[in-house]
């Protein structure tokens, strides 16, 4: 009970410190105390103190703004180590598929691979509890799997064309968590890079992948879309390898915090010339939007996609005494313009706040750029062209792609949302993977050479039926080619890496991927934009 109690005690004068005088936060802290003490020892029926410290701290942060939060101790050390990029494991991607863990792909370098561990192993027993046929659970088996660094664990594995079973003992170690799910030539010369979230090692990841296509591209797609943000100083550190020395990226501002400007160095413009195009949608959010926003107000790349979210409200993170977060927020973040990236909101109405992202696709915003709120008193202007860009929450593209349903329907959706779909692919590779590694000896060939023939693709329906997905002929017909086109993609997901995925389906599938790559492709034919 007085952990708990400590723990409020230390938000309060977090949250009030310095709001109100010190008598107040005293009189707050001793009149939350003197209840906790009376409910534990008067109250008719047991009570939970911890439980209702944790519901009052809650409360709280829920009456502040919609992105102060309270993270409890079981889940901040998850949360930690997504922003940290790595975690101590045995480094593998795994499924649970037939009540079986079935790996995926070992982590290139990690030790699972160097004790040689490969893909489609089933994993039946650790440290000799079995884990197969038992209705495991993914959260189970990671709790069994991770451990600190040093650390040993012993799997005994079943592997296809091996009578006997194979006993490995695998000493843990850091693992890393990459935050870029994909990078390659989208065209001769353009670099395409798709980062999915902005964690400490965003960055040296960003710098790795133009390293490792080898040359220095003419032109850069950088997608975001999707990307809900992370690190403030990783975004800054990559929109500087855009902008020229002493432009400015950010400011922060609040009511106790002055102004705070972060602005480009001379040390981090690898691609300071050349052409640039962001891609963003209503789920690109705060360092996403810092990175577009930016780019956009020093007219150095075109912004294509979709509104963003309109996240720009700065937290700082205090740890409490029993290991939970809490996040409070102290500033707001300002583009160079001085745009609020921070969509408008009513404190205490969280709720509502959220639902206004999914009222875009209910009021049309989502497919028709001009529903968008665009107004004249959120006007500002470009620092070098002086075009017209807008604030009120988000940033808004220069270039709007719909999002594009028009091959999508009820079955190819719950295809996805049931996950069958992918149930099918680790059940197709699982049987062929020997064989399709001996045929597709690399990308490039699979990539030109591989189909989803009518008998695959009625293999997946079937396999759908028989896990109570019903047929429906005219909507079958109708995303054929989406769903074969998705079938490709997670195949060479598979026997290759994620990367593969989208190199396979956004060419063909991917309005926004497909109109970056024709600005990119026809660049003078839009450089207006900029001008």
């Amino acid at each position: 009970m007085k952990k708990r109690l400590a723990i409020l005690l230390l938000l309060l004068a977090a949250c009030s410190a310095h709001a109100q005088p010190l008598q107040k936060v005293n009189e707050a802290m001793f009149k939350f105390g003197r209840l906790m003490y009376y409910l534990s020892s008067s109250y008719v029926d047991t009570v939970n103190i911890d439980d209702l410290t944790e519901k009052a701290v809650i409360k709280v942060l829920s009456e502040l703004d919609p992105h102060s939060s309270y993270t409890s101790a079981k889940d901040a050390k998850a949360t930690t180590e997504s922003l940290l990029g790595n975690f101590d494991g045995i480094g593998i991607e795994f499924n649970i598929f037939n009540d079986t863990l079935l790996v995926i792909s070992p982590i290139a370098g990690g030790p699972s691979q160097k004790v040689g561990i490969v893909a489609g192993d089933r994993i039946l027993e650790v440290d000799g509890k079995n884990i197969a046929g038992v209705n495991a659970k993914n959260t189970d088996v990671v709790k069994m799997l991770r451990g600190p660094k040093g650390t040993v664990v012993n799997v005994r594995i079943a592997r296809r064309g091996v009578e006997h079973l194979l006993d490995f003992t695998i000493t843990r170690d850091k693992i890393p968590l990459y935050s870029i799910d994909a990078k390659f030539w989208a065209a001769p010369g353009i670099a395409y890079i798709h980062l999915g979230r902005f964690a400490a090692t965003s960055h040296q990841e960003f710098v790795k992948a133009l390293n490792d296509l080898g040359k220095k591209p003419d032109g850069i797609i950088l997608d975001l879309r999707g990307n809900a943000g992370g690190m403030l100083d990783v975004s800054t550190y990559i929109a500087d390898e855009f902008l020229a020395k002493n432009q400015l990226m950010v400011y922060t501002e609040g009511r106790i915090h002055p102004r705070t400007d972060v602005v480009a160095t001379d040390t981090l413009n690898r691609f300071e010339k050349g052409k640039l195009v962001i891609l963003i949608d209503e789920n690109s959010a705060s360092a996403s939007e810092i990175v577009a926003g930016a780019v956009q107000d020093w007219d150095r790349g075109i912004i294509v996609g979709r509104r963003s979210f309109g996240k720009g409200l700065v937290q700082n993170q205090i740890e409490l005494p029993d290991g939970s977060l809490v996040r409070v927020t102290i500033a707001r973040y300002h583009t160079p313009t001085g745009r609020i990236i921070q969509r408008p909101y009513n404190n205490g109405e969280t709720e509502k706040y959220y639902k206004d992202l999914y009222q875009r696709y209910t009021n049309g915003e989502v497919y028709n750029p001009d529903t968008s709120p665009l107004h004249d008193s959120l006007k500002f202007f470009t620092l070098k062209n002086h075009r017209a860009v807008y604030g009120g929450g988000g940033i808004t593209p220069d270039v709007f792609v719909p999002l594009d349903t028009s091959n999508y329907t009820s079955y190819h959706a719950r295809l996805v949302r049931l996950g069958l779909i992918n149930q099918f692919t680790l059940s197709y590779v699982d049987a062929n993977r020997n064989l399709l590694k001996e045929k597709y000896k690399t990308f490039k060939t699979f990539n030109r050479s591989f189909a989803v023939s009518d008998s695959l693709f009625n293999e997946l329906v079937e396999f759908a039926e028989k896990r109570k997905l019903p047929k429906n002929e005219a909507e079958i017909s109708k995303s054929k080619h989406d769903i074969s086109v998705q079938l490709k993609g997670l195949i060479a997901q598979d026997i290759f890496t994620a990367s593969e995925y989208y190199e396979v389906v956004y060419p063909i599938i991917d309005n926004g991927y497909q109109k970056a790559v024709e600005i990119m492709t026809s660049w003078k034919k839009y450089e207006t934009l900029l001008k």
